[in-house]
Order: structure tokens, then sequence, then C-alpha cells
């Protein structure tokens, strides 16, 4: 007996030798942390649970009972700890709560081997009870994170708003959004909330155009497709245009500008074409309708929407270069991603200009061109209002101004565009700019398309410093009788102004700002914000911290503590980190909005990460050999901001864009990190708000955890609103895409992508059928698979 009870008894002592070493071990580390976080300001919990497992992880090791009770005790008084800390909130919860727990299971495994015979299968009864509990805990912790209301109910539709512009969508998707008013809105209503669970995939094309090594696989596709007549157009990133049969997918020609592999910027994508017809032109006539976008290397193109053979009278051979007058251009410093607004028989375009480089780099100036001809009609250079066409011989167009990287809307009526501005070159120093720049900079500017001269201006943040440039639309509506639009921000404000105007139509406050950082006397005491609505959420605190254990959520405490945080708007410093909350992604980027004109109803998805930021003195950046690139591909690899020059300023900059840990790549504020939320814009509600995209392909070390579980991801991409009263969206990282229901939130269909879906899908009718197009390409910044996928869905027709 005594030979055959030797191997369980090694057996049991080598189990709770382990347990006892890794509880030890896990409570060192949080002791330590925990010490540290105390001395900055933080919560003393990790100190004392900290101590608490080292003793439990000594007394397991050395065979004892009570080590077991000792953190089973922990365990109780860190539930007690969380609920008390941040309430039933699920994803709260995760790191307090889930690994202690599991590593309460392995304890209770192991207390049946350290009983005597007679209470080993009573402990062993109350073990299987315990992991019974654990098990529902967790399930309630992470059935909570699902969770969202409905606060209010759809508004019924009633009469349609105005459209300004000539070709509204329908039948086709003439425009970027829809239309120049960049509604995102179709009335087909073929597919509707009852049926759309039957949506299938009816075709995919591939475009042909994937990263080449040269390339550094880095691009992706953010497409929006055109539909007009029986041709849909599709740019890719390398700004290649392919016409498609709409309800074949199959297709019926293809152009390529020959972009080379040089001239493309880390950032590339084409977003998109637009489509113009020629006053007056015959049917059939040679460009009499034809396809005018820009390129990665800053040319205008202009084809024929039928052939796709260039415009002989545009230009010299269909294209125009728009690098002429701005002086030097390193390849890839300029590039054409959005696609031009036509208002009046003129092509409105700005361009991208490489972030972070250089204060003096390339100039933001905007410029109109003939439809017809691509002459130059105007160009307004903020710096030079008195110049109307080229720079004088000699003089190049004033070099580091804020620039419109992203796509404008226009008002064919009234005859303006609306250009949603950036920020002058080096976003994190202000102290260089000039009086013009600090007047136009993070503004919408309404340019006169006759002249090219700005009618007004609206500017959401004063010497901005955070890269709150503009990146959406302005979308274009009747408001209380009104002509208005809304227009989104990075903040997260929402506005709704009078398009003629610019005033305001909804309450706009004053709000006191931090000072401070390294240009105290350049930050305003005061910014504006929208006090009818905003996506912004309330200032962060060390309860938001997260990871996806205690030690991680520690790491990320420690960091918050050790950061100048003074709320939102703290000015960057150079001796630390500062937090921005929002991060440069938004609030709402160039996706945009989504606007169903019947029931006056906005569709918001928007992001929800902050930025760990800190401006690093030139002698040690330049010992880290930060520079400006070259050339478009130099130093490829990191998101915007991390590591970037700023050359000819005193800083450059270093942004921890999404705040995450460098070992596990986790981010340090809790989930959600993206979101979607309905808006009734007659009084400002929320209809409902919801966290957007699923785990399925975040985890930490990169690895996808495939949990269909709710987190609320990071999103790039817009929402199209159907008449019928659904959203179709992809753009989060989980590479689905969706069908919501627009009155309550819910998801009634979805699929996945076979790449990321960081675009704004379509929707449009052929021969008597729906289809929702969208183009699977990928994104850089977001992580996500890159394809060249063109996809169509529809419901099955009739046997």
């Amino acid at each position: 007996m005594l030979n055959a009870a030797s191997p369980a008894r090694a057996r049991s002592q080598w189990a709770t030798t382990i347990v006892g070493c890794l509880i030890g071990m896990i409570g060192l580390a949080l002791a330590t942390g925990g010490a540290w976080l105390l001395i900055v300001g933080g919560s003393p919990y990790y100190l004392i649970t900290g101590v608490a497992m080292i003793a439990s992880g000594w007394l397991l090791y050395s065979g004892r009972m009570l080590g077991a009770w000792l953190y089973v005790a922990v365990v109780a008084a860190t539930v007690i700890w969380a609920f008390w800390e941040v309430g039933a909130i699920g994803w709260a919860l995760v790191p307090r709560l889930i690994a202690p727990l599991i590593l309460l299971v392995a304890v209770l495994l192991v207390m049946p081997l350290m009983s005597v015979r007679a209470d080993r299968w009573k402990l062993a009864g109350a073990a299987i009870a315990a992991v019974v509990v654990v098990t529902a805990v967790t399930g309630f912790t992470l059935s909570k994170v699902n969770e969202h209301e409905v606060l209010a109910a759809l508004p019924a539709a009633s009469t349609m708003m105005s459209e300004p512009a000539l070709r509204q969508a329908g039948a086709d998707w003439p425009a970027y959004g829809g239309s120049e008013s960049a509604r995102r809105f179709t009335p087909l209503t073929q597919i509707t909330p009852t049926n759309v669970s039957s949506l299938e995939q009816v075709w995919l094309r591939h475009t042909g155009d994937l990263p080449s090594k040269a390339a550094k696989g880095t691009y992706g596709a953010e497409n929006t497709p055109l539909k007009v007549g029986n041709m849909l157009y599709v740019c890719t990133p390398k700004s290649i245009v392919v016409a498609l049969d709409p309800a074949t997918g199959h297709q019926r020609w293809r152009f390529d500008p020959r972009v080379p592999d040089t001239a493309i910027p880390y950032t590339a994508a084409c977003r998109g074409v637009s489509y113009y017809e020629v006053p007056g032109a015959a049917a059939g006539q040679a460009c009499g309708r034809r396809i005018i976008w820009g390129t990665l290397d800053a040319r205008l193109f202009a084809i024929d929407a039928h052939t796709g053979t260039p415009c002989q009278d545009f230009g010299s051979n269909g294209q125009v270069d728009t690098k002429i007058g701005m002086g030097e251009t390193p390849a890839g410093y300029v590039s054409i991603n959005s696609p031009p607004t036509i208002v009046r028989g003129v092509v409105v375009t700005g361009h991208q200009v490489l972030d972070g480089q250089d204060r003096w780099a390339p100039s933001g100036v905007i410029r109109g061109f003939d439809a017809v001809t691509g002459k130059l009609r105007w160009a307004w250079d903020m710096m030079h209002p008195d110049w109307n066409g080229y720079p004088p011989p000699g003089q190049t167009w004033a070099r580091g101004t804020p620039n419109m990287w992203t796509i404008a809307s226009g008002d064919e009526q009234l005859g303006l565009v609306y250009l949603p501005m950036g920020n002058a070159a080096a976003d994190y120093y202000s102290g260089l700019r000039r009086p013009a720049e600090n007047f136009y900079a993070t503004s919408l500017v309404a340019l006169d398309v006759s002249s090219g001269k700005p009618r007004w201006r609206f500017q959401a943040v004063r010497r901005d410093v955070w890269d709150y440039d503009f990146g959406a639309q302005a979308t274009l509506v009747d408001y209380r009788g009104t002509p208005a639009l809304v227009l989104p921000s990075k903040q997260g404000d929402i506005y709704i102004l009078d398009r003629r105007t610019g005033k305001p139509l909804t309450p706009v406050g004053v709000m006191r700002a931090p000072v401070g950082g390294v240009e105290p006397g350049q930050r305003s005491p005061v910014q504006i914000y929208s006090r009818w609505h905003t996506l912004r959420k309330p200032d962060l605190s060390e309860r938001d911290m997260w990871g996806m254990s205690p030690i991680d959520q520690m790491i990320c405490r420690i960091q918050f503590r050790q950061a100048s945080y003074k709320g939102f708007y703290t000015p960057p410093e150079s001796n630390r980190r500062s937090i921005e909350y929002p991060g440069y992604n938004g609030g709402t980027d160039w996706g945009g909005i989504a606007v169903d004109p019947r029931r006056g109803v906005i569709v918001a998805n928007y992001n929800d990460m902050p930025n760990y930021v800190r401006l690093v003195p030139r002698k040690e950046a330049n010992e880290k050999g930060w520079a400006p690139r070259q050339q478009a591909r130099g130093n490829i690899g990191g998101a915007e901001g991390a590591g970037d020059p700023q050359a000819h300023t005193p800083y450059a900059i270093d942004v921890n864009a999404g705040w995450r840990l460098k070992f596990t790549g986790m981010l340090c504020k809790q989930p959600p990190y993206g979101g979607i939320r309905a808006i009734d814009m007659a009084s400002g509600r929320t209809i409902w708000d919801r966290p957007f995209g699923t785990a399925r392909t975040n985890g930490p070390f990169g690895i996808p955890s495939m949990l269909p579980i709710t987190i609320g991801t990071p999103n790039n991409g817009g929402a199209v609103v159907t008449a019928s009263g659904l959203i179709f969206i992809a753009a989060a990282t989980d590479n689905l895409i969706r069908a919501i229901d627009l009155a309550t939130g819910k998801t009634l269909w979805q699929r996945k992508l076979p790449a990321g879906g960081q675009a704004t899908p379509m929707v449009y009718e052929a021969g008597g059928r729906e289809f929702l197009v969208i183009y699977a390409g990928g994104h850089h910044f977001m992580e996500t698979p890159v394809g060249d996928e063109v996809i169509a869905y529809a419901l099955p027709t009739a046997p």
C-alpha cells in the first residue's frame, strides 16, 4: 500500500508546487508593480494583492492547505473590489476577474490532493461546484459586453429633403457619397430587414492590384465604386481604374496610369473616382461622359466612361500634372487619394502631403480645373490670396500650408465646395505657423467654385497640435427649413451649419482647455465644442485602464499615472508622455457619416481610442536617425506619427497610436475601441449606440482569438443607409460586412470578407435586382489582411 500510495503523493506534491510557484511569481510581479503604482498615486489594490499572493504561493509550495484558503480569500476580495470599482461593466471586469478566477480553478483542483482521505471527496465536490460558479461568473462577465439599449424610437419617414446635386443615388451610385451631397443613402427598398438574412454573394472580381515586393506590401484599397448606367467603376490602390458589368462583375475595360512604386506613399489608397457629363454632349460622343480622378503620383486624369480611353481634350493626352507650381516634391510626398469634387464644371481637388516629415513640406494649395479642358481655372493658396492661377515665374505656392487630403462635398445650387482642411505641416508643433495657417487650419472652408475664393470658414480647433484635422466629408441636408450641412469631427463633436454662411444652427459652447506643454504661449485657453451632440466619451481615469490580465492593467495604470493628462486637449510634452483622447483617428475619420433624409437620422461609426504621445527633442531624434523620408517608401512599417521627424522644428513626434503595450500588443484603454450610433437629427438625441466589431481577429501578441464577442474595434470606412431601414457597413478590423437594423442597432446579417473591409460599401440596381458591393482591400494602419476583391451581394433570384 505504501508503495502504491507514494506515486500519488509525489504527484500531489508536484501539483501544489507548480501552482504555488505560479501564484507566488504573479504575486511578486503585482507587489513590485503595485508599489510603483502606489508611489505615483495609483490604487493600492495591486500591492496588497501581490503580497497576499506571495504568501499564498509560499504556503502552497510548502504543501499547506492555508495557502489555498488564502488564495480563495484573495479572489473573494478581488470580486468585491472589482464590482466596487467599475460595477457590472463586462469588459472592465475581464482583467480584474478572469485571470484570478482561472487560477482559482487550479487551486481548487489541488486542494483535494492536500487533504486527508476522508475530506477529499467533500473538497472535490466543493471544487466542482466552485468551477461551475466560476464558469457562470465568467459567462456573466462576457455576456455584458454584447448589450446595448434602444433609447428612442426611430422617427417616421416623411418628405424627402431637397437634393442640390445633379445626380442622385438610386438605381445608380454616381458619386463617392452617393451624390455630391455625401448622404450615403439609397432610396432602394428591395433588400429589407425581413429578407436581408437571405443575402448571398453573387459575384467576386479580383482587380489584380496587390502590393509587390517593391511596394513592401503595405497599401490597401479604400475604394467606394461608382455605378452609372450599365457600368461599375472601381479604382485600385495604384490608381488603376477598372470598369465592370454591374450585374455580373465581368470586366469591360481597364486603364492603368502606371504609377511607379517609388511614388507610392505609405498611406496609399484610391478612395474613389468622379463621373462627369459634358453639358450638351451628344449620345456616344467621345468623352461626353468621362471618369476623372487623381493618382498616387499627383496626376489628374480624364478618360472616356464608355471605353476607358484618355480624353484628348483634357490637359495633355488626358492628364494634368498637379505638382506644377509646388517646387520640390520628393517622390511620394504629394499624392491624390480622394476623388475630386465636381461643381458647375469645375474639378476641385486637394492632395495628400506626406505627414510628419518637414515643416516646409510641399504646399497644401487647392485647385479647380476645367472638367472639359483640364485647364487651371483657379488656385487657392492661403498665403497668396491674390494669386488666381499658377505662381509667378520663379516662385512656388507657399510650402507647409494646411492641405485637404480627404473628400470635399459640393453644392451645385449655391456654387460652393466644402473643404475639410487639415493642419499646417508638422502637426504637433505650432510655433512656426503663420496667421493665415492658424486661421484656416482644422476648418471647414467653403470656396466659391467660380473664383476659388473663400466664402466662409468654420474652425473646430484653435492652434491644433493633436492632428485633429477634418477627415470626413460634410453631408448636405435640410435642417428646419434651412439649407445646411452636418459636420462630424475627429474630436467626436457633430455640428450642423448653415451651408450658405457657415453659421452654426445647433448650439456651440466654449470650454476651458488646458495650457502648458512645450509651447504654453501657443495654447488657446478655450476651445469650442458641440452642445448639440458629441460621440466623445468622458475623460479617462485610472479605472479605464485595461489588459488581458491584472499585470497588463497594472502596467497601463502606471503609464497613465506617469503621463501628463489634463483631460480633453492635453498639450503634448517632451519630458514625458502625454495622453491624447480621442486619438487622431477619431471620433469620425474619412469614412464620414450617413444620413437617412426621409427619417432625419444620422448614422455615425466612430473610434474611441487614446494616443500616447511624446515630443522628442531634435538632438535625441537625430541620434535615433529620424530624418525626412527621401521618397515615399522609406522608413515604412509604423503607424503615422510613430517616429516622424518634423524637420525644421525643435521636436520630432512619437505617437503610440491607440496606446498599446509593447510586449503583448494589447490596448491600454478598456473596450470598446469603436462604436456605431444612430442620432435623431431633429433633437440631437441618441436612438441607440453600440460597440462595433468583434474580437475574432484580435488577441495578445497579435494572435487572433477568433471569439465572436463584440469588443468594439477600431474602424475606418463608412456606412450606407437604405430607405428600407438597413445600415450596411464593414469598416471594423474583424473583416466582416454587416447589415444592421436602423431601428434597433441589431445585426441582422453578416459575412466574412476575404480581406479587410476598410472602405464604404455602395448600393445600386441592375436589371431589376438590388446589389450591395464592397471592395475588400485591407488597410495598413488597421493591420487587416490585404486583398484585391470586389464583391457583390444580392437576394436570390426566383428559381
